[in-house]
């Protein structure tokens, strides 16, 4: 469990993880899980057309997330869902012609979809690692506006902080982070990475900086658990980790009802 492909599997899967359990913190926040799916579902046509044109899958993810990142953060507050599902199925249909087109692309489909982290590079590593220490300092720079507008949009817009900009900012954050966790757990289970073990740690801990901690603790236990279980199992890694996000968010559910019965 410890070779030398695992090892780069439990380095990745660590740095995606911290990130998703970050930007998943704010997901949840400011009420993105529209988009938080969207993006990395859409996303992995890149991948497609990026292999179709001889460069390396990851630039292809980063780039179709990003301009789908930008177009959703834009429309905030202008039918921001109408775009969010436009710009899903603009890349849908694009990844399903890229598809088409590049027969040679058909085999790595399944790992886009549901994960391969055990085929993970040595030279992955430090492409994924900059770029998730980039989105963790955009985050760091944005944290308290991020959480005054989410908690008091109509002050915070008075304040002076815009909307829009700040929403762009964050959105292709969360674009960069979702393309960066396509390939470890698969584009149709980032969401579930993203938005599971968030969600139970904001029904767990108040303090929004402690459950922000606690997002990412949780979310690397998520991704350490489905390694080793996708290891032992050989099932796809984001099976596990779609059934164990259900499970954190289902236990913290009922120990919240369970704590607030008692009081």
């Amino acid at each position: 469990m410890f070779s030398s492909f695992m090892t780069n599997a439990w380095i990745v899967g660590t740095v995606v993880a911290l990130l998703a359990g970050a930007t998943g913190f704010f997901v949840v926040m400011r009420g993105s899980s529209f988009a938080a799916h969207a993006i990395p579902n859409g996303a992995f046509a890149g991948a497609a057309g990026a292999t179709l044109v001889g460069v390396t899958p990851l630039a292809g993810l980063v780039t179709f997330a990003v301009v789908a990142g930008i177009g959703i953060g834009a429309s905030r507050g202008r039918r921001s869902d109408v775009a969010t599902a436009m710009a899903l199925v603009m890349m849908l249909a694009l990844g399903a012609a890229f598809l088409s087109l590049s027969a040679a692309y058909e085999p790595q489909v399944d790992a886009l979809l549901f994960g391969e982290i055990l085929g993970v590079g040595t030279s992955s590593i430090t492409p994924v690692v900059i770029l998730s220490l980039g989105c963790a300092l955009a985050l760091a720079v944005m944290y308290r506006p991020l959480l005054f507008s989410a908690a008091a949009p109509d002050l915070a817009a008075a304040r002076g902080l815009n909307p829009t900009v700040l929403e762009m900012g964050f959105m292709l954050t969360l674009a960069i982070g979702s393309a960066l966790t396509v390939p470890v757990v698969g584009a149709l289970l980032t969401f579930s990475l993203t938005v599971g073990p968030p969600a139970a740690a904001r029904l767990l801990v108040r303090r929004p900086f402690q459950a922000l901690v606690l997002s990412m603790v949780l979310a690397v236990g998520t991704l350490w658990v489905s390694v080793a279980a996708s290891y032992q199992t050989n099932l796809p890694v984001g099976f596990f980790v779609g059934v164990l996000s259900a499970v954190v968010y289902v236990v913290a559910r009922v120990a919240t009802l369970l704590h607030r019965s008692r009081a």
